[in-house]
């Protein structure tokens, strides 16, 4: 049986309780065993984390460890999905550049707040994980990221919709939905989720299964590709890893 992590916790407005309960459904539908802490000290047990096939962290802000976040990381260079949402998991530790670099992602602005109504534009390529999905419109916070330039971006939201300082720049199409990879580990991040209803709506949840079920893959994945670490680095083919 696949075995998943969520840690839940941090900056409260996040309602982190509610998603992580959204999340654990979302797993448990799909046969996984599903462990939940309102701890950080549930990524201290390095050799444990590696047994995982999926770590989902939704805490919002907040400080941790430096040897915590090597743990996670060790853990999906090794082959274990990261994946999350908002600022769960891209507004998670903003002092620990560590976390960033693996995430792919840190927020820094959602201009006119909470209520922006925008368009979510689906980018369709060779990513199984936006079949079928078409463009919809959410009405939420909008999320300007500094972003890894090795992302592959599977959705976008147009800037600017809401003034500000950053109006008077050409308009910029920013990820909402990437995936990357970090070692043998696969990451995926949704910048949607400011609240839980906003992850009950069917297509937003639809593209969290399918990234938490693509990042839990990956282990086995990289396995039947034979395996190594210096593989990864070294050109293994996507579709193999």
């Amino acid at each position: 049986m696949r075995k998943a992590l969520i840690v839940w916790g941090g900056w409260e407005g996040h309602q982190p309780r509610e998603v992580a309960g959204i999340f654990r459904g979302i797993l448990e539908s799909e046969g996984f065993e599903v462990e939940v802490s309102n701890t950080l000290e549930a990524f201290a047990d390095a050799d444990k984390l590696k047994t995982l096939d999926l770590i989902i962290p939704v805490w919002t802000m907040g400080r941790i460890e430096q040897q915590l976040v090597q743990n996670v990381s060790e853990a999906v260079q090794s082959g274990v999905g990261l994946a999350g949402c908002h600022g769960g998991m891209c507004d998670a530790f903003r002092e620990n550049v560590d976390w960033q670099f693996m995430t792919g992602g840190q927020w820094v602005a959602h201009p006119s707040n909470d209520g922006t109504e925008y368009v979510v534009n689906i980018k369709h390529s060779s990513s199984p994980l936006v079949e079928g999905l078409e463009d919809f419109t959410v009405k939420t916070e909008q999320y300007y990221l500094h972003i890894d330039p090795a992302i592959e971006v599977l959705a976008t939201t147009r800037f600017p919709v809401a003034p500000g300082p950053h109006s008077l720049n050409k308009a910029v199409d920013m990820p909402v939905v990437w995936t990357k990879r970090w070692g043998l580990g696969r990451v995926y991040y949704n910048s949607l989720g400011h609240q839980a209803d906003i992850m009950e709506i069917p297509v937003v949840k639809e593209l969290m299964r399918r990234g938490f079920l693509w990042c839990a893959e990956g282990k086995e994945a990289a396995k039947r590709a034979g395996g190594g670490v210096q593989a990864a680095y070294t050109g293994m083919a996507d579709n193999q890893l």
